[in-house]
């Protein structure tokens, strides 16, 4: 089958080539891989700077936010031929800690979990894939293609039950968020507060364009310029951070309200940022009350919850989200970010 791989470790090599059929050891739902989205992390990989193909090979099928349709299912898995399903993307490790044991993987304490696609396990960039029934997800048939878009919308998914989970300390009614970034994530973030009836502001370099039009059809208010300002101004009680721009985060930790609450999504670039004045964030996160909590991947609740609120959102909204979709064979236009990009999906199928 053909599959887009990539060697772990080594700078521009992704190519599309032949592999084995997945093997039944991986999972027992069968699926045939419709679409794939393609993010940072994929383009990271492919410079070499982080992957880890599965033991026994030399290279790894890239591809961690799938869309597929199931083409075989044991009788009692939840699933059934032709059913569209999106697979979880990190697994527990084989001797599971605490936290992968009961099913919050996302939270893995020893690092030994696989991701797909990412670390030592094949990912879903291949005409077909196999995936676990009780580690997968079946979405509304409505959602078709757009269902390439669970994958990061389990990301914020999981920020926002963060963000309710920190609130419930003691009496909490936000009225407002900002998503600092108006890529896939942010954008669905923004959605997502959207739905939750809060005044949605959205901050990103980008002038004019799509991304503003997007946040506007949200209902929310669009921002450029200098973090810092927009919180003085917007003074919002939750702030999802998906840039890991070390210039971003600054500006939203140096004027977090009384009781806000920061996630950070973002990766950012080790290094030292001038200016930040660390002394007094910490004054004023303790004497406000305030809280800064880190967020990364998702389990099986985060997913469901994705999945609801794609199933609640105007389809035609997420569609404009898609910005290109490029076959499989013409991988290298896709790993190309062009200016008014906003997801970028290969076709399998």
């Amino acid at each position: 089958m053909r599959a887009l791989t990539v060697a772990p470790g080594r700078k521009s090599s992704l190519a599309v080539v032949d592999m084995p059929e997945p093997d039944q050891l991986l999972g027992d739902v069968l699926v045939q891989g419709l679409a794939l989205g393609v993010c940072g992390t994929d383009r990271e990989i492919d410079q070499g700077l982080y992957g880890e193909a599965p033991a026994g090979s030399d290279r790894l099928i890239l591809g961690h936010e799938s869309l597929g349709r199931v083409i075989e299912a044991p009788e009692g898995s939840g699933f059934a031929a032709g059913d569209l399903i999106v697979g979880i993307v990190r697994m527990p490790d084989p001797e599971p800690c605490g936290a992968c044991a009961a099913g919050e993987w996302d939270m893995c304490r020893n690092g030994r979990y696989t991701e797909h696609g990412i670390k030592a396990l094949h990912g879903f960039g291949s005409e077909q894939w196999r995936v676990r029934s009780d580690h997968s997800v079946k979405l509304d048939p409505q959602l078709g293609d757009l269902g390439v878009l669970l994958e990061p919308t389990t990301v914020v998914a999981k920020a926002w039950e963060q963000v309710d989970r920190i609130g419930d300390r003691a009496w909490f009614e936000p009225r407002s968020v900002l998503v600092t970034g108006a890529g896939p994530i942010g954008l669905l973030g923004a959605m997502i507060g959207a739905q939750r009836g809060l005044d949605v502001h959205v901050l990103d370099r980008v002038e004019d364009g799509l991304k503003p039009a997007l946040v506007r059809e949200l209902g929310g208010t669009y921002h450029t310029g200098d973090a810092a300002e927009v919180m003085r101004t917007v003074r919002p009680d939750v702030v999802i951070e998906g840039t890991g721009a070390v210039p971003v985060i600054a500006g939203v930790l140096s004027e977090n309200v009384p009781y806000g609450i920061v996630v950070l999504t973002g990766i950012s670039s080790p290094g030292v940022a001038d200016g930040f004045d660390l002394g007094a964030v910490n004054r004023d996160l303790v004497l406000d009350n305030g809280a800064v909590v880190g967020s990364v991947n998702a389990n099986l609740r985060h997913y469901e919850a994705g999945a609801a609120a794609l199933a609640q959102a105007d389809r035609d909204w997420l569609a404009r989200l898609i910005t290109r979709r490029v076959p499989l064979e013409d991988f290298a236009a896709a790993f190309a970010p062009q200016d008014d990009d906003v997801k970028v999906v290969l076709t399998l199928a």
